[in-house]
């Protein structure tokens, strides 16, 4: 079985003085790194307004139902992470897989995608940071100034190491998780009591359209695929996990199934705890006020401690992954050479790092300058979560096709491999097409813009850089 590190495949390109670090992070600690990145307090916090008014109650089911794809994706992700294990993962298995064009636009994709999400929780830091100390200031330089200390922080421990990295991602999030499961207990405890000011349950919470079918399915299955994106992250630091080959994909599926468990639990626990009017009156700022409501001032900077636990968490693996994707293209040249990099000292991709904290931070302040928190929820919820289902697709059509023998050979590898991969595909691709229908020009043209900066990016890999990742031959098991 074939098997590609990064370092070695740079090495017929540009010869790296170092690698980063084998063996230094564990299923475990991978696990809570895909976890992290899909930033669950966070996503709630940016989502369960407008999924609850999308889908008119009905979020538990649509998010259990959006979890039943991501887990046949992630099992794709697990088995091509068998065939071959390096951080470029999706960019290398769909090009060498299907076509080498489509997979440098797969990394263009995850790439843009993950720098879009990581900035996209900066709707949530400033305000969840004050608001642990009882400050409800909304001056945007605070909050400017808040997300650029943490970029910086976070910055800094990703170039230190990927072990220091893990370590801090999991101490933030033992007490993230804990503080929204508990209050999720709390809300439900509220709702199931019929306390005052409660909305109260009812058997069409768990009806895909919702109370007295009045929900879109279609709009909540776009909502709950943002949720989940992220969980991907666990592949993209394959190279220095334990058993690079086995347990990063393992990674992938249990972050997808804790997902599933966690969201489903919170937003269903959260969504009833005051009324509907309240609750998209507060969309701003919705878990703050849901945990005041529940427990007054006090466990509402609580809650605020966990969103911005979260926010912190999904910026350090934000620069940590997108670091890694590009050192895994750069490693062909299909990037700039210098971000194939690898500090000897720290064994992390310095130069790759330094450029994804400094987009991080510009888009940042462009971001908080340009437009306000409230009005630009919509937008980068859509538009993240579309870009994610596209090479999510793109990943699933490269396991069918370089596992193509198997299809034939047995049930379970035309299920697993064959049936299976193509029904998830074939969700997103519908989720997909709804969507963009549905949506307004200026978010279709954004998408549009995004696609064709990759093509352009593409064209100049190809014919000025002479990366000779376009010249790889199409493989697939024998």
């Amino acid at each position: 079985m074939a098997d590609y590190s990064a370092a070695a495949l740079a090495g017929s390109t540009t010869t790296p003085t170092a690698r980063l670090e084998p063996d230094a992070i564990s299923v475990a600690q991978d696990t809570v790194i895909g976890m992290a990145s899909s930033a669950p307090a966070a996503s709630i916090a940016l989502t369960l307004p407008f999924l609850v008014a999308a889908v008119a109650y009905g979020s538990g089911i649509i998010i259990l139902i959006t979890a039943i794809p991501m887990l046949i994706i992630a099992n794709a992700y697990r088995r091509l992470n068998l065939w071959n294990a390096n951080c470029g993962a999706s960019f290398e298995w769909v090009g060498r897989a299907i076509n080498p064009y489509l997979g440098y636009f797969t990394g263009w994709l995850m790439i843009a995608a993950y720098i879009i999400a990581t900035v996209s929780g900066v709707e949530v830091l400033g305000p969840s940071v004050l608001a642990v100390f009882g400050n409800n200031s909304t001056n945007t330089w605070a909050y400017i100034a808040i997300g650029t200390a943490v970029a910086v922080v976070m910055l800094a421990l990703a170039v230190v190491g990927i072990r220091i990295t893990a370590r801090t991602q999991v101490g933030m999030a033992a007490i993230e998780y804990l503080i929204l499961i508990g209050f999720a207990i709390a809300g439900l405890v509220a709702v199931l009591g019929h306390h005052s000011g409660t909305f109260p349950m009812t058997k069409d919470w768990w009806s895909v359209t919702g109370i007295g079918g009045k929900g879109s399915a279609v709009a909540g299955f776009l909502v709950a695929v943002f949720m989940f994106t992220g969980w991907d992250g666990t592949v993209y630091v394959n190279e220095e996990v334990k058993h690079r080959r086995q347990n990063p994909g393992r990674a992938a599926v249990l972050a997808v199934a804790l997902l599933a468990i966690i969201y489903t639990f919170t937003t269903v626990g959260l969504q009833g705890a005051v009324s509907p009017s309240k609750l998209q009156a507060n969309s701003s700022d919705v878990l703050v006020y849901v945990a005041n409501a529940l427990g007054g001032s006090g466990w509402a900077k609580v809650m605020a401690l966990s969103l911005a636990l979260s926010v912190i968490a999904t910026t350090g693996t934000g620069i940590v992954l997108t670091a890694r994707m590009m050192y895994g293209m750069a490693s062909y040249r299909a990037l700039p050479g210098v971000l194939s990099n690898v500090n000897p000292r720290f064994s992390t991709p310095v130069a790759a790092s330094v450029v994804v904290g400094i987009l991080i931070i510009g888009l940042t302040w462009v971001y908080l300058l340009v437009t306000t928190v409230q009005g630009a929820f919509d937008d980068v919820v859509d538009e993240t979560g579309l870009l994610f289902a596209v090479f999510y697709v793109f990943t699933a059509l490269a396991t069918m096709t370089y596992y193509r023998r198997r299809l034939t050979k047995s049930v379970g590898d035309a299920l697993m491999l064959g049936i299976l991969p193509l029904g998830a595909a074939g969700f997103l691709v519908w989720m997909f097409v709804k969507s963009v229908m549905a949506e307004s020009w200026p978010l279709n043209w954004s998408l549009i813009g995004i696609a064709a900066v990759g093509v352009l990016l593409m064209l100049g890999a190809r014919y000025i850089s002479k990366s000779p990742f376009f010249g790889i031959q199409r493989e697939s098991e024998q």
